[in-house]
């Protein structure tokens, strides 16, 4: 599935979203009772991306994806329902059906090191009053 560029910012291509959006939660049409129109699914998952794409903080969305409040509160509640574990897991075993994933062993990378410039232990603060 590719990312296309338009507008904004990449964009979910529409293969890609018609596949993404039989994942999501139903949500009813708008409330007889009136009250503030739900945002553009579409738009919040193409800032969700954004953000997981580029590390940025939630408030630094671009506004063509909604605000960054919206489109965080969406992104907790589709965690929540295991949007994302899903799209996961169906993607992986797509990827197997087509390349093959080597099932048979695992590898696991890390390191844990003391910060270059970190100090010696219970050396003096420099960000504190003296």
């Amino acid at each position: 599935m590719r990312v296309e560029f338009k507008g904004c910012s990449w964009r979910l291509s529409d293969r890609f979203w018609s596949y993404l959006q039989s994942l999501l939660p139903n949500y009813p049409a708008a409330s007889a009772r009136g009250g503030r129109p739900r945002a553009d699914v579409r738009q919040v998952m193409n800032g969700i991306f954004y953000v997981l794409r580029t590390g940025c903080q939630w408030k630094a969305v671009p506004a063509c994806y909604g605000s960054g409040s919206t489109v965080h509160r969406y992104f907790q509640e589709w965690v929540e329902h295991g949007v994302f574990r899903r799209l996961w897991i169906q993607q992986l075993r797509r990827y197997d059906r087509c390349r093959g994933i080597g099932w048979s062993w695992q590898s696991v990378d890390g390191s844990m090191t003391k910060a270059p410039l970190g100090g010696e232990k219970n050396r003096e603060k420099p960000d504190r009053s003296r």
